[in-house]
């Protein structure tokens, strides 16, 4: 499929349950392939969430971002963007649901692992969380609700970030658990400018990427 497809378009972009799928994919491919979500990296989401953070308050070198939830394929991308732009990142998870320890070994003293939701968003920057079950979970539901009772990002736990600290959600949001509704249609909330960037920051992608080819 990928030295068949990779001659007769520019751009392959995959949306994939295994990260193992893109990048045997991309072994065959003649053209960029981009992966636009698998079950271990969400890259290009990240670029959507750095572009908000800049256009809402600046440079995110140096800043503190607490992630309140699963240590999933979102936070994974979270934890390389610390490495890569120079912020730190406090990931607070339930046991048992951290993020990748080979991730995690890799972003050094960028990324602070924790238990308690206070901890990762006192004095920060940014507050970020997602759905506790994504794609292919679906299954496991029931449990995870459970198991993340307590760390529903709502305005008791906005209220020891910074006082102008922003919230940022991928979407799909479920209201009132991960996050409170409160907090996602609050004035702290720069969801919906995020959603928006994906557009704005896949534009550039395929810009940079076309752009580069011979």
């Amino acid at each position: 499929m990928a030295r068949v497809m990779s001659r007769m378009v520019d751009v392959v972009v995959i949306r994939a349950n295994s990260h193992a799928t893109v990048e045997r994919f991309a072994r065959h491919s003649r053209v960029p392939v981009v992966n636009a979500l698998t079950d271990f990296h969400h890259p290009c989401q990240l670029l959507a969430d750095i572009q908000t953070y800049i256009e809402a308050r600046g440079d995110i070198a140096g800043r503190v971002v607490g992630w309140v939830g699963d240590g999933n394929n979102v936070c994974h991308s979270w934890m390389q963007a610390a490495r890569q732009f120079g912020f730190t990142l406090r990931v607070a998870t339930p046991k048992g649901y951290e993020p990748n320890p080979d991730i995690t070994k890799a972003c050094g003293a960028s990324v602070a692992l924790l238990n308690d939701p206070r901890e990762a968003v006192r004095a920060a920057d940014a507050v970020v969380t997602d759905t506790w079950a994504s794609m292919g979970q679906e299954a496991e539901k029931t449990q995870r609700m459970k198991d993340f009772a307590g760390y529903t990002v709502d305005q008791s736990l906005m209220a020891l970030a910074h006082r102008d600290a922003i919230f940022l959600h991928c979407l799909p949001a479920y209201r009132d658990y991960e996050v409170a509704r409160e907090v996602i249609d609050g004035p702290q909330s720069v969801v919906w400018d995020e959603a928006e960037n994906r557009l704005h920051a896949q534009k550039a992608l395929l810009e940079l990427l076309l752009g580069a080819m011979p």
